[in-house]
């Protein structure tokens, strides 16, 4: 079987995947978002940190109580890396140094998982298990309750009560990712992936001399690194480790777990707000540009310029050869266009046209589908968006979902679209400019700008995946990165709930022959286009200068 064919098949198995799980899983998730009930070891959990599950939230309430949970995170996280040379499991490594244990805290709290450490050289059980796991849950679950907040806000009327945070984040971590990760865990160690709190032993005999490997619960933190978009992986080498990812069927699985909640929850969508044709119609979005960038990243890498990749069968440099040129491209796709950061493949290597696709994935906004929850929220900002230009173009007042678009609510979403731009390419323009961030690049000329723009790219978007060839663990990039990647996560979060609550606080508009159909192909072409030009006007000239430069020299 020839590796483009082979490519092409593990694709089309995985959309029959998805498309089995999508109706029940996200049927089953409004179903949890919309119950009364509340479990008994969810009452215990509201008792211990004296929540209300029942009191419904306005949004700055809602808000206060994503940041307080968040702020502790971090603060909990690094007061944890900072303690591991005394804690109990901690193989031997000492405390995480100040700048690193800030960067790695806010990394795993805003769900960006991005590493500037050797997880095997650095971390012990207890931080990994305890503190990074942890988080991969609890961040992934506060994206869902954000989304299913907005989803509330379109779907209520003349009130601005969304729900309640404490309740959406206990359900969000106990009845949708914990039970979806147990079976998770069990695939992956029959699949191989080791889980076990072995300590450091040598093994073998390299030139001469043996390796040091470390065990770790890793099958149970890679489910979760995946379902929860997070991407930290518990060895440096990521997906690409045996260990984490042993065989080409684990590999096609990761990436089901990557794609299985953003896209299920359009279903979720539809189905909040009464109208299963809406959800579609961000499902098509999504699923269109997806689809597209799958499509040029597997050409892009099996292109044909020479005799070694005539042999190998496509680029083969930097990619694990146990999963090939094409489940390396769909994997490095689903990976940048969500917010999972985890990577089976080196993206260095990539040809300059494949990094430049990675690039622009994360650019986009990791909408299609973008993260748990941050990637419906995202798509829901640019179907505003879209439909505030239709309405300009035809002297309309823009309508969405019953619900009138006006001043406020566009503020609110061009906030949200202009502040991960200004992140990302501000700091990326002050480490070009200053003399020591740009003494971490590795290359020089178009690769060396596209390794640091890729970075903060990365971190403010929240994907947490790397271009490689940076030295980022120095003081510049752990903070500035940190910082992007606090910034980058929640200051979009008080526009999005700042808009669910304008939304819920509005008397439906009925539909006339006038409103446009928001779930019709027209709408769904209009709202790709939307997209792809938003983010061309926006980072063309950085992406000019990086990888479509060095696509086009070589």
């Amino acid at each position: 079987m020839s590796p483009v064919l082979a490519g092409v098949l593990q694709l089309l198995a995985l959309i029959a995947a998805l498309a089995l799980a999508y109706r029940p899983l996200g049927d089953y998730m409004a179903r949890v978002y919309s119950s009364d009930k509340h479990y008994k070891p969810e009452k215990w959990i509201y008792k211990a940190i004296g929540a209300n599950p029942s009191a419904e939230m306005r949004w700055p309430a809602y808000l206060r109580a994503v940041l307080a949970f968040s702020a502790v995170s971090v603060l909990f996280l690094y007061g944890l890396q900072r303690a591991q040379g005394i804690l109990p499991g901690s193989l031997g490594f000492s405390a995480i140094d100040p700048d690193q244990a800030f960067n790695t805290a806010a990394s795993f709290v805003a769900n960006t998982n991005w590493q500037s450490y050797y997880g095997e050289q650095a971390m012990g059980h207890v931080v990994q298990t305890g503190g990074l796991a942890v988080q991969n849950f609890v961040s992934a679950a506060v994206g869902m309750a954000v989304a299913v907040a907005l989803v509330r806000g379109f779907a209520r009327s003349r009130t601005g009560e969304l729900g309640n945070f404490w309740a959406d984040l206990v359900r969000g971590v106990f009845r949708i990712l914990l039970p979806i990760s147990v079976i998770g865990a069990v695939i992956l160690v029959a699949c191989g992936a080791i889980q076990n709190f072995a300590g450091i032993h040598e093994v073998g005999q390299f030139l001469g001399g043996t390796q040091q490997w470390n065990g770790g619960a890793v099958a149970s933190q890679e489910v979760i690194k995946e379902l929860g978009t997070n991407g930290g992986g518990y060895f440096n080498a990521n997906s690409a480790h045996p260990f984490e990812n042993p065989t080409p069927f684990s590999n096609l699985f990761e990436i089901f777990l990557i794609l299985l909640i953003p896209f299920a929850l359009t279903r979720t969508f539809g189905r909040m707000v009464g109208n299963l044709r809406q959800g579609y119609a961000i499902l098509a979005t999504m699923a269109t540009i997806w689809i597209g960038f799958t499509a040029l990243m597997m050409w892009t890498e099996f292109a044909h310029h020479g005799p070694a990749f005539d042999v190998s069968g496509g680029a083969m440099e930097g990619k694990e050869t146990r999963f090939g040129v094409g489940a390396s491209a769909i994997f490095s796709v689903a990976t940048t266009l969500t917010s999972t950061g985890a990577v089976n493949s080196f993206h260095s290597s990539y040809t300059g046209l494949g990094g430049g696709i990675q690039l622009l994935g994360m650019q986009l906004g990791e909408i299609a589908p973008g993260g748990v929850g941050s990637g419906l929220y995202g798509m829901l900002i640019m179907a505003i968006i879209a439909v505030f230009i239709a309405g300009l173009m035809v002297g309309r007042t823009p309508e969405y979902l019953g619900k009138k678009i006006g001043t406020r609510e566009i503020k609110f979403a061009a906030c949200y679209i202009l502040i991960t731009p200004a992140l990302v390419l501000g700091f990326t323009a002050a480490a070009m400019a200053l003399d020591t961030p740009a003494n971490s690049m590795t290359n020089s000329e178009a690769h060396g700008f596209s390794e640091i723009l890729y970075a903060y790219t990365s971190g403010a978007n929240n994907n947490g995946s790397a271009f490689a060839g940076l030295n980022a663990d120095t003081q510049w990039f752990n903070s500035t990165i940190g910082i992007a990647m606090l910034l980058g996560r929640f200051l979009p979060m008080v526009f999005v709930l700042a808009l669910a609550g304008s939304l819920a606080e509005q008397k439906p508009v009925p539909e006339t022959a006038g409103t446009l159909r928001t779930d019709k192909p027209l709408y769904t072409g209009l709202l790709v286009g939307t997209i792809l030009i938003v983010t061309g006007l926006t980072y063309f000239p950085a992406l000019a200068l990086g990888p479509l430069a060095e696509g086009l020299a070589s």
